[in-house]
């Protein structure tokens, strides 16, 4: 749970920020977005499939020198 305690001297401007660095270093935007839709789990594993296979694709582009 992401909080930020904010005294009466305080800025708003830099409260408000730091809520925002706390709640993207937490990664609840992410998850909210993950979880607005249901995903059936065959989907999510070949989603998860078809990432690691890009992801892997991109690492043998990297190291294949290109004239």
């Amino acid at each position: 749970m992401a909080e930020v305690y904010v005294s009466s001297d305080d800025n708003i401007e830099k409260s408000i920020k730091r809520f925002k660095k706390i709640v993207d270093r937490e990664g609840i935007l992410l998850e909210v977005k993950k979880r607005r839709y249901y995903i059936k789990p065959a989907a999510e594993k070949h989603e998860k499939s078809k990432k690691l296979e890009r992801k892997r694709k991109k690492k043998v582009m990297k190291t294949i020198k290109k004239f």
